[in-house]
């Protein structure tokens, strides 16, 4: 990231400088309206705006496919709510570092099996935890830190690294410190991790191109295989975790039962039973509040959405 500074064009850091501008401008503005204030306000927002981007139709165009049976107005309701959700997290974001504090933390957040992670912190049992782009997902970092399991978790820089400092520095002070990007040298820090017997959360919901092809709500969608190879290789409990709004900003994180590795000899046939399993329990979750899940990305192939534009 640092190399990446030094090499870029004058025109291209004057450009980060303006959106570092007007990150800080967005917190500053959403700060000032206090936490439930600022969830009320994004989430008025984005259901406003949100359906005039491009992104809007491929949200559709998931809900439609996930949700057959679902008339256009139930589909519209789920929209508005998909928005609301979103514009929430966008208001929460500045007001995070609020959930560090412990009084505050248990006031705004029910913890369902905080001790599952308790126990595997004083057993040093390494665990791969998996997560969803569900509610405001940012708390989920933050209730495995009030547990003191040494935890890695993974993200994806922000493409302007003036920004992903930003973002990096809010995520420690509401209890996210130990953080890996995703890629090459992301993988390898993962093993080490591992191996030192310390636990590490990834999102598993998206689609990943050169992934493995699993049935999600019916469909073949080519899922990432990285959580389960990891959970195989070094033989520790894959541990999906939920995120739940319930109401404004408040918020039920819960720690499921470990899901089950396939025990197939063989070990290609195994992966695809287990991420199997994976989407099986993300679908589950999504079905329970379909509105609180991130549905604008492409989990499918572009013709899924190149037919129907």
């Amino acid at each position: 990231m640092i190399e990446a500074q030094r090499n870029a064009s004058f025109l291209t850091r004057a450009g980060w400088h303006a959106e570092a501008l007007a990150w800080d401008a967005y917190n500053a503005w959403y700060r000032a309206k206090g936490l439930d204030g600022a969830s009320d306000a994004g989430g008025e927002l984005l259901q406003r705006l949100g359906p005039l981007t491009s992104t809007h139709k491929i949200a559709r165009i998931n809900m439609q496919r996930c949700f057959p049976e679902a008339a256009e107005p139930e589909i519209d309701r789920l929209l508005r709510g998909m928005w609301d959700n979103f514009g929430r997290l966008a208001g929460e974001m500045p007001h995070m570092h609020l959930f560090e504090d412990d009084a505050f933390f248990e006031e705004r957040v029910e913890f369902i099996g905080r001790e599952k992670l308790e126990a595997a912190r004083d057993a040093k049992q390494p665990l791969v935890i998996i997560s969803t782009h569900s509610a405001n997902w940012e708390i989920s970092g933050t209730a495995i830190s009030k547990t003191g399991l040494p935890c890695y978790i993974t993200y994806r820089p922000a493409n302007n690294p003036l920004i992903d400092e930003r973002i990096l520095a809010a995520r420690a002070d509401y209890g996210i410190k130990l953080m890996t990007a995703k890629g090459g040298d992301g993988a390898k820090e993962l093993l080490q991790t591992l191996k030192r017997g310390e636990t590490v959360a990834l999102m598993n919901d998206q689609k990943m191109n050169d992934g493995v092809e699993a049935p999600f709500f019916g469909h073949p969608s080519m899922t990432a295989p990285g959580p389960t190879k990891l959970a195989m290789r070094f033989n520790c409990p894959l541990v999906p975790l939920s995120v739940r709004r319930l109401e404004g900003a408040r918020f039920r994180i819960e720690i499921h039962d470990p899901i089950e590795l396939s025990a197939n000899p063989d070990k290609p046939a195994a992966i695809i039973e287990t991420v199997t399993r994976i989407n099986q329990w993300i679908e589950s979750e999504i079905r329970k509040a379909p509105e609180q899940w991130f549905w604008v990305h492409r989990r499918w192939a572009k013709d899924v959405y190149r037919d129907k534009s």
